[in-house]
């Protein structure tokens, strides 16, 4: 699947946060939104890329900007997570796939020269407006909140 093109409406969805919280993207309507696909809480390159936001969060929320992770993993392990790295925006359980497969976030992985299906780190945001503004496919996990902040500079006037 593949994921949606800058400039349409992506996939709306509800989810809940580490919680309970039913998080809804249409709720987010006149925000930006950043919305990270992110393979598994507290592995190496998950949790770098989870502190950079969190180094980055003031500074994007200064921006209009609401970070949202998204992972597999159940609400005890994004709360257990949260707290232990003090991440201050939601994490989201994506439970069964559903919302990285709309978003094209899932996929064929390898590891070790063995291949798996799984979440592809991959960040999204959204604009005001509710239309797809910009899409990062890969992602270098260490700074990428720096690299989101620097884009949303730019582009949140």
């Amino acid at each position: 699947m593949s994921m949606p093109p800058v400039d349409t409406e992506p996939p709306d969805f509800e989810l809940k946060d580490q919680n309970g919280q039913t998080v809804r993207l249409r709720d987010l309507r006149g925000k930006w939104v950043v919305l990270y696909f992110y393979p598994k809480d507290d592995t190496s390159g998950c949790t770098k890329e989870a502190c950079n936001f969190r180094d980055n969060h003031s500074a994007l929320q200064a921006r209009g900007a609401v970070v949202l992770g998204v992972s597999a993993d159940t609400e005890t392990s994004h709360q257990k997570f949260a707290s232990k790295y003090d991440l201050p925006f939601p994490l989201l359980v994506d439970a069964d796939h559903e919302v990285a497969k709309a978003y094209g976030a899932w996929g064929t992985k390898s590891m070790y020269g063995r291949s798996y299906e799984g979440i592809i780190r991959s960040t999204f945001i959204i604009g005001p407006d509710g239309r797809l503004a910009k899409v990062w496919p890969k992602v270098k996990p260490a700074d990428h909140g720096q690299e989101v902040l620097t884009w949303l500079t730019q582009h949140a006037g």
